[in-house]
């Protein structure tokens, strides 16, 4: 128990947000995809009343179907069982599957075909509320639930035969809604993105790739007018940027958003589990060297109108880049 823990910690640690690879100048919209150790972690366990297990357990209880897409005839089993024993292998101090039974330990929940068992308390105190959210599920979904109250990524299912997501569990979606994403093809599902042309381009080539033998893991970064981890279209506050958003300049009320998004190959099956792990931070704390701000300056400095647009930026992009500039000039 204790090598796992010790195990688990250290693989925690690896999967901090990569900037220097992720911000890069000029700024183009393209997969950014990079090899992965095969044991390199995927999951970071969820932290008993942090953040993500307010924001994922109050998108379960009260927006379930929001969350929990399926494509007609599709079987997620099998992506969903494997999903599990990864879990347990990786964070063996968190997770339990014996092919049977799934155990949240920290959370004090298991499921066990497709029935909620709640075995303690669970840290904070949350047990009670959990198993009621797992009832409160289709029973083909409590399984799902409790990976996503586990863990703090979401996940969804990539099939490399048909280049589709036909299975998608993700309760902090970055202004995206899984409902309507679910069993549609590669470009259709990348058809909004600005820019898009090189990554509609290689898309069959893409979901073919992370299926194969290989690991792959990318990052995606935007700045933001809100905190919360939870974007969902059909939730998110639709405010514009405020007027005075960068007046303060020790503390903007903007965001840096981030997702470290990795695929666990399921060649046996042509699928992958895609993972998305979602962060906010305040702009401040999280570009906090001169070296980070010139880097972001230069990146939004080169985003097309299309891009600035699609990522909510235009309104702002004048003041953020002041703010940058002079972040990036002052001294470390």
């Amino acid at each position: 128990m204790a090598a796992n823990h010790s195990l688990s910690r250290q693989r925690v640690h690896s999967m901090n947000f990569d900037f220097d690879a992720a911000v890069q100048a000029p700024f183009r919209m393209q997969p950014g995809l990079r090899r992965l150790d095969a044991d390199a972690a995927r999951l970071t366990p969820i932290a008993p009343g942090s953040r993500h297990q307010r924001e994922k357990l109050a998108m379960l209880s009260a927006h379930a179907p929001l969350a929990l897409a399926l494509q007609p005839g599709f079987d997620a089993e099998p992506a969903l069982h494997a999903l599990a024993a990864h879990a347990a292998h990786e964070h063996g101090d968190a997770f339990a599957w014996d092919g049977e039974r799934a155990i949240a330990k920290h959370l004090g929940v298991a499921v066990a075909q497709d029935q909620p068992q709640q075995r303690h308390s669970g840290a904070f105190g949350l047990g009670d509320e959990i198993t009621r959210c797992l009832v409160g599920l289709p029973a083909q979904w409590r399984l799902a639930g409790l990976l996503s109250l586990s863990f703090n990524e979401d996940f969804a299912i990539v099939d490399g035969r048909n280049a589709t997501i036909p299975w998608i569990a993700a309760c902090l979606p970055s202004h995206w809604a899984p409902q309507r994403k679910v069993g549609r093809h590669f470009a259709e599902v990348h058809g909004p993105v600005a820019d898009n042309a090189l990554l509609v381009r290689a898309g069959e080539h893409l979901t073919r790739m992370v299926c194969g033998q290989e690991h792959w893991e990318r990052f995606v970064w935007t700045v933001s007018r809100q905190p919360r981890l939870n974007a969902h279209p059909d939730l998110a506050d639709p405010a514009p940027w405020p007027a005075d958003a960068f007046d303060d300049a020790a503390a903007p009320r903007a965001w840096w958003r981030t997702e470290r998004q990795t695929f666990i190959p399921l060649p046996a099956l042509q699928q992958a589990v895609f993972t998305i792990g979602v962060d906010t931070q305040p702009l401040a704390a999280a570009i906090d060297t001169p070296h980070k701000a010139a880097r972001l300056h230069a990146a939004i400095e080169s985003m097309s109108d299309a891009v600035l647009a699609y990522r909510s930026l235009t309104a702002v992009r004048a003041p953020l880049l002041a703010w940058l500039h002079a972040r990036a000039a002052a001294r470390a």
